[in-house]
């Protein structure tokens, strides 16, 4: 069982910055790819970036590559998403993720255990 929990969200200015953080229970983080998703009101939760287990390799969405920085500290048992250049659009609900065994890191389905999100809005 891993649990995590988010935080960092807030209210943003377009063109500002804000860091999420995920801490995860439990000793076995490293075992996990974890992921962050993003769900605005009235869309579908969509994948934004992941990162292997090692931390060797990420993975973008294309609406953040370039803006969004996707990190880990194993020691620390925690997962970042660094955002810069923030826009109106990316007003959401972030969430992190965690995937013990997948290949696919951009659906939502492949993770086995999801944070209770935090908000971010971006104002124009």
């Amino acid at each position: 069982q891993v649990q995590l929990v988010e935080s960092g969200g807030g209210l943003v200015q377009a063109g500002g910055s804000l860091r999420l953080s995920c801490a995860a229970s439990g000793r076995t983080f490293s075992s996990y790819a974890m992921g962050w998703f993003r769900q605005a009101p009235g869309k579908e939760r969509e994948f934004v970036a992941a990162i292997k287990r090692s931390g060797a390799f990420t993975y973008y969405a294309d609406s953040v590559k370039g803006r969004f920085t996707i990190s880990r500290d194993n020691a620390k048992n925690t997962v970042y998403l660094q955002m810069n250049s923030l826009k109106p659009e990316d007003t959401a609900v972030y969430y992190c993720a965690a995937a013990y065994s997948t290949s696919s890191y951009y659906s939502p389905g492949s993770y086995d255990y999801w944070g209770q999100g935090t908000q971010v809005t971006v104002s124009s």
